[in-house]
């Protein structure tokens, strides 16, 4: 079927149409918001994360390791064919949606090869999101998969984290051997206001933001916001769908709930960072 497909692409040669890119830092929600417009049964998904196609496309070793960023120049028709052909014979649909952990600092570079697309921005309050993020860069062994070829010495935290997970930001390097609170407040600070400024140069109505804390309040009303937004039919099946969806394994490392970091061996950790985070967490719309 996917050589079919591709068969048919070849022939065909259209680009993907108005797809959905989901973006966010890690950890902020990004992959339950993926799955649930997953769901859909109007766009193709691959069901999974897709770092190692883009990767593919711009290695970073290939730009010295600097970053995960790309912008509006690193964008082709090439690429655009590339991209559309994969989705196509993967999925068979020309609107899809995807996800991936380093796709937040590439707005400008999705927004040239695929000028309408749509852009789901998942925001989570630093606090929670940070908690996550430590605890994630214990698991490297699932976010740092990507990383075995770094040409660094990763010892953050004196040693105790070895290999670099989640992204590259601008100005990595610095943080080599920086307590894990300072790195992941980094990453936040990097991808957050990467995904903000871009947002800057698209219409409003291809940008859509939701707060991960709306989806653990009321998960049916901000999902239903989400797929009208998305000009995606909410059907009574995916109602349902939504009002268990915080009960799914959707890489969540335990219970869903608000302000968790509070009560977590982080917190004075975390508390340390906050309040260089107050300027960019009051954009976002959070109060720290």
């Amino acid at each position: 079927m996917t050589a079919a497909r591709g068969a048919w692409w070849d022939l065909s040669r259209r680009p993907l149409e108005r797809p959905i890119f989901v973006v966010g830092c890690s950890r902020a929600g990004t992959t339950v918001v993926y799955k649930t417009l997953s769901e859909s049964r109007e766009i193709g998904s691959l069901q999974r994360e897709t770092h190692d196609f883009w990767g593919g496309l711009h290695p970073l070793a290939t730009k010295n390791w600097r970053s995960h960023a790309l912008d509006a120049l690193d964008a082709s028709p090439h690429e655009r064919d590339l991209v559309s052909r994969y989705f196509f014979s993967q999925t068979g649909r020309l609107r899809v949606v995807d996800k991936n952990n380093q796709n937040g600092l590439c707005v400008p570079y999705l927004q040239a090869l695929f000028p309408d697309a749509q852009f789901v921005y998942v925001k989570r309050s630093p606090g929670d999101n940070i908690h996550s993020l430590i605890e994630g860069w214990g698991k490297a062994d699932e976010f740092a998969t990507w990383s075995a070829d770094l040409p660094v010495e990763v010892r953050v935290e004196g040693g105790h984290y070895r290999r670099w997970c989640f992204f590259l930001f601008e100005g990595w390097q610095r943080y080599l051997n920086a307590p894990i609170e300072e790195v992941c407040a980094a990453q936040y600070v990097a991808m957050n206001r990467a995904i903000m400024d871009a947002s800057k140069s698209i219409s409003r109505d291809r940008w859509i933001e939701i707060q991960y804390e709306d989806l653990v309040s009321e998960p049916v009303r901000a999902f239903r916001s989400v797929f009208e937004s998305c000009e995606l039919e909410f059907t009574a099946e995916l109602s349902r769908h939504c009002e268990s969806v915080l009960s799914r394994p959707y890489n969540a490392f335990s219970a869903i709930r608000l302000d968790k970091w509070r009560d977590q061996d982080n917190r004075e950790r975390i508390e340390r960072v906050l309040a260089v985070l107050s300027p960019l967490a009051r954009e976002m719309g959070y109060s720290v």
